[in-house]
C-alpha cells in the first residue's frame, strides 16, 4: 500500500471536515497511515474532536482511495499533498488550506511568481469582459501569472486573455477534473491543460456543486499575491474571494464601474472602502516590480517589441540642429497585435485624421456602446490618445 492511498482515504472521508483533517495531521505528526491506524481513544485525543467524528473515522475501506488512484492515472492527473516540496507554502500558509491538490497541466513555483487572481460575475457586462481579458493580457505578458475559476463570464474572460499573450494562466474549479464545467468551456478547458495548470481539491466524478465554489475561493487568492475584482453585485462569489485574500493579508483590487449598475454595486463598495482602484495594469504590478524584478518585464521595452518598434538612438549634440518631433511607435497590424475588430476598424478610421466620438461612430459603423468600449481600451493601450473636446487621434503609426 502506497503512502498517497491514505492520504486519499484521509481526504475523501465523509463526515471528517478539512479543518478537522488538518487538526488529526498535526496531532499524528504528519502521517496519515497513522491517522488510519489510530484507534477512537487516540482520535478523541485531537482539539475539537466528537465522538461522531471519531466515529467516521473507522471507516477504514480504501475502495475510494484506490478508485480515484486509478482514475487519476487515466486522467493523466498528479496529486500533490500539503507536505510535498511542490505544495506552495502561499497556500500552505493560509487558515484552511487543502490538504492536497489534483494537478492537471504544469504546477509552476507560485511562491516566485507574481501571481494575480481575476474574479468577477458570470453574468458581466460587455465591457467587464473585454477590460477583463485586455487586463489579464496585459498581466500576462508582463510576466504576470493570471489565476481564476474558469466560471463563464469573468473568469473566462480572465484565462483568454493571459493565454492570447502566451503567459502562463491557472484555473481553480470546484470539482473533478473529468467533469468539464460549464460546457461551454471545454476548448478553453483544453487549452489550459496544455499550456497552463488546472487544479482542484476534488477528486475525479465530484460534480461542481454551488456549495464547491465558495470553498474553491480560498485556493484562488491563497495562491496568489492579489485579487482583482472586475465587476461583483453586492452579494457575489468574487466578493467572497475578495474577503478571503483580505483574511489571507492579500491585496485586492477592483475595477471602477458605472454608477447605478448592481453589477458594479459590489466592487465599486470595494473601492470605496479601500481596494485599490485599476485604471492601467500598473496600479496593480507597481506593487510587484521592485520585489520581483526578475519575473517583472520593462513596460517601455514591451510596448516597443508590441509595436514594431526600437528605441530611438540618443539625439546627436548638435546646437544648430532644430528639435524634431518623436517618432511614433510602429503597430503592425498584420503582427501578433491582440486587437478586436473593433478597434482595428477605429484604428484604421482614424488614419491621419482627428475626430470626434460621433464622427467615428459614423465613419466606423460601429454601435457606440462598442466605439466608446473599444476607445476606452486603445486608450488605456496608449494606442490613441484623447484631445480636448473628446476628439481622438492615433498615437501610434500604422503598419
Amino acid at each position: 500500500m502506497t503512502a498517497l492511498t491514505y492520504w486519499l482515504w484521509l481526504s475523501t472521508l465523509p463526515g471528517v471536515g478539512s479543518q478537522m483533517k488538518l487538526a488529526l495531521l498535526e496531532h499524528f505528526g504528519g502521517d496519515p497511515e497513522r491517522i488510519y491506524f489510530g484507534e477512537e481513544g487516540e482520535y478523541l485525543l485531537v482539539e475539537g474532536m466528537t465522538r461522531a467524528i471519531a466515529g467516521a473515522l473507522k471507516q477504514k475501506s480504501l475502495d475510494t482511495a484506490n478508485r480515484v488512484l486509478g482514475d487519476c492515472d487515466k486522467l493523466g492527473l498528479r496529486i500533490i499533498t500539503i507536505q510535498d516540496l511542490d505544495y506552495p507554502d502561499r497556500l500552505r500558509n493560509i487558515y484552511d488550506p487543502p490538504i492536497l491538490l489534483y494537478v492537471q497541466g504544469r504546477m509552476p513555483q507560485f511562491d516566485g511568481e507574481v501571481a494575480v487572481a481575476m474574479v468577477g460575475t458570470r453574468r458581466c457586462s460587455p465591457y467587464a469582459m473585454e477590460m477583463g481579458e485586455r487586463l489579464a493580457y496585459q498581466l500576462a505578458a508582463h510576466g504576470a501569472v493570471v489565476v481564476s475559476g474558469l466560471a463563464a463570464g469573468s473568469d473566462s474572460a480572465a484565462h483568454r486573455g493571459a493565454l492570447r499573450a502566451g503567459g502562463f494562466t491557472a484555473a481553480v474549479i470546484g470539482g473533478g477534473h473529468d467533469i468539464i464545467y460549464p460546457r461551454e468551456s471545454r476548448y478553453l478547458y483544453e487549452d489550459l491543460a496544455v499550456r497552463g495548470v488546472i487544479l482542484s481539491e476534488y477528486p475525479p466524478g465530484t460534480e461542481h456543486m454551488g456549495s464547491h465554489f465558495p470553498v474553491r475561493n480560498r485556493i484562488i487568492s491563497g495562491l496568489c499575491l492579489a485579487t482583482v475584482v472586475l465587476e461583483a453585485p453586492a452579494r457575489s462569489g468574487a466578493l467572497i474571494t475578495a474577503s478571503r485574500a483580505l483574511d489571507q493579508g492579500r491585496d485586492v483590487f477592483a475595477l471602477p464601474g458605472l454608477m447605478g449598475d448592481p453589477r458594479c454595486e459590489g466592487s465599486n463598495l470595494l473601492i470605496r472602502d479601500g481596494a485599490g482602484l485599476i485604471t492601467d495594469v500598473w496600479d496593480i504590478l507597481g506593487h510587484y516590480a521592485a520585489a520581483f524584478p526578475h519575473k517583472i518585464r520593462n513596460i517601455k521595452v514591451e510596448e516597443a517589441r508590441r509595436f514594431g518598434s526600437e528605441a530611438p538612438p540618443p539625439p546627436e549634440k548638435s546646437e544648430k540642429k532644430p528639435p524634431e518631433e518623436p517618432a511614433l511607435p510602429l503597430l503592425d497590424l498584420n503582427g501578433d497585435h491582440g486587437l478586436t475588430d473593433d478597434q482595428l476598424r477605429i484604428l484604421r478610421t482614424l488614419q491621419g485624421r482627428t475626430m470626434q466620438v460621433d464622427d467615428i461612430i459614423e465613419a466606423a459603423q460601429i454601435p457606440a456602446r462598442r466605439v466608446l468600449s473599444a476607445l476606452t481600451m486603445l486608450e488605456l493601450d496608449r494606442i490613441v490618445t484623447q484631445e480636448s473636446g473628446k476628439r481622438f487621434s492615433l498615437a501610434v503609426k500604422l503598419k
